[in-house]
């Protein structure tokens, strides 16, 4: 289709420069046992020690950060008669550390391991780095150096930057230590994650997702509140389209603005209630009146799809559906669920802008894709939804056809309830899935039983010391990785804001 100048236009003017932020080192730190055990000392412990080769300090600034990292070094003994070789790792979490890069093998590229090699011709000098990175901590190693002298550091300190401003954040009051924690960490993730867009992670990917960006923006509007970078990002979805009208599951904007070429059926109809959301946050009306058509064509784009049964079919033909990270997971069932659910929420968007004969298409269409769910993927003896050849159960296809409205009120309850009592349902492993599956339980009705799900699932991650949340958390095994290898899991990711949104939307006093 081609880009929509117009459309690009109106977003670049809305996207924002990050504020900066100058951080100093808040301790210097010694970790054992993996990372479990941190050792602190006083922050000018780093001006004081002097480096030999094989020597090493590890810093911590305190809380999560992203940005730039500056170096002033200076030399103890005689002439630097050689450039200094020196090995910087960057991690979001101690266990980083334990896990050796050259060790690797896993399936996306190493080029995101958090590090840099470099060699310092002259002592005494700055080191302004130029990439942006996301941690807590730094170890710097010196690889060698000339016997003539030894290096130390006079200071060393982390230009932040975000776009959230964190004056306008309020805070959160409620008479339970934990859930203040716990919100208190997920805006962090937030902030961690506003960038020029909203980012997936600062760690690694650094592109705007269309998935992430509805959790993102959902979580924004209870806390920042800058909705003009939301604002931008509908636009920029809505300027790339791919070649069929569908929108892109992700945007790239470096070294220039490009659509990834990525098919996704889940991602692209969840443009809808993004929408809609901005809508319910803004009033900005005209807004969702240049963006509407850009909303709606993605069901058709979706029916395309749809079998002689009434069912989205089970290929691989569909594109990717993400769902969630767990590798065993049919997602037939419950992309029908988001198919359901974008189509509700299209009816809403329909009847804001008075598309009256839209409405009462997308309603006729809505009833005839949820019978169809009920009399193919419902199992009345298990009195759950099943989902492929295989006759798979799992959360994500129950979430969504209650998202989906495939069922209602106390029938969702004990279908979510029901789920919960089968040994051989595939579970869930990621934060995306839990804050739809405590989408889910609110829209059912069950409150207090999100709450414990808030409770546990975060306050796991807690627990085990996260300031941001992360990409993935299965509490079964909390070093699980879906690409080989932790030392390349996003700690702070842009789906896992959930307490921020729910806790302040419903829990707040």
């Amino acid at each position: 289709m081609g880009i929509n100048k117009e459309f690009l236009e109106k977003a670049l003017a809305l996207l924002p420069t990050p504020a900066q932020q100058t951080v100093t080192v808040a301790d210097t730190v010694t970790f054992s046992k993996n990372g479990l055990k941190i050792t602190k000392h006083p922050a000018e412990d780093y001006r004081l020690r002097v480096l030999s080769r094989g020597d090493s300090i590890c810093l911590d600034f305190g809380d999560h950060q992203v940005g730039y990292l500056h170096l002033k070094l200076r030399r103890v003994g005689g002439h630097s008669d050689a450039p200094v070789p020196l090995h910087i790792r960057f991690a979001e979490q101690p266990i980083e550390f334990f896990e050796n890069p050259e060790d690797y093998r896993g399936a996306i590229c190493s080029g995101w391991i958090q590090q840099e090699f470099l060699h310092v011709d002259l002592v005494p000098s700055e080191l302004h780095m130029p990439r942006r990175y996301a941690f807590r901590y730094v170890k710097i190693e010196v690889s060698d150096i000339s016997p003539s002298f030894k290096l130390a550091f006079d200071e060393i300190y982390c230009t932040a930057v975000s776009s959230a401003d964190d004056t306008v954040l309020e805070p959160y009051s409620y008479n339970d230590e934990l859930l203040c924690r716990l919100d208190k960490i997920a805006c962090r993730t937030l902030h961690g994650c506003m960038q020029t867009v909203f980012e997936d992670g600062p760690k690694r990917d650094r592109r705007l997702w269309m998935g992430d960006l509805r959790l993102q923006a959902q979580a924004n509007y209870e806390t920042y509140k800058n909705n003009n970078l939301v604002k931008a990002c509908l636009y920029l979805f809505a300027a790339l389209p791919m070649p069929n009208g569908q929108i892109s599951a992700c945007l790239f904007l470096e070294p220039e603005i490009e659509a990834d070429d990525f098919y996704m059926f889940d991602y692209a109809l969840l443009y809808i209630p993004t929408l809609l959301d901005y809508y319910n946050a803004t009033g900005d009306i005209d807004t969702v009146n240049e963006l509407y058509n850009s909303a709606i064509k993605q069901i058709g784009i979706a029916e395309k799809w749809i079998g002689e049964n009434g069912i989205v079919i089970d290929s691989e033909e569909v594109g990717w559906r993400f769902l969630d990270w767990t590798a065993e997971l049919n997602k037939q069932a419950g992309s029908h669920g988001v198919l359901l659910y974008a189509i509700k929420k299209a009816i809403e968007l329909a009847k804001i802008t008075n598309d009256e004969h839209t409405v009462k298409l997308l309603a006729d269409k809505h009833k005839k894709y949820r019978k169809a769910a009920l009399d193919v993927l419902w199992d009345n003896d298990r009195q759950l939804f099943i989902s492929g050849k295989e006759r798979q159960v799992s959360f994500a296809s129950q979430v969504w056809m209650v998202l989906g409205g495939a069922v209602e009120g106390e029938t969702a309850s004990k279908l979510l309830e029901q789920i919960k009592k089968q040994s051989d349902a595939i579970g869930m492993v990621t934060p995306y899935m839990y804050h739809n599956y405590i989408d889910a339980l609110i829209t059912a009705g069950d409150a207090n039983k999100a709450l414990e799900v808030i409770k546990s699932y975060f306050g796991g991650m807690a627990e085990l010391g996260a300031d941001t949340f992360w990409e993935i958390y299965n509490p079964e095994n909390p070093d699980e990785s879906p690409y080989g290898g932790t030392i390349v899991n996003s700690y702070c990711h842009a789906w896992s804001c959930a307490p921020a949104y729910f806790l302040r939307k419903y829990f707040s006093k």
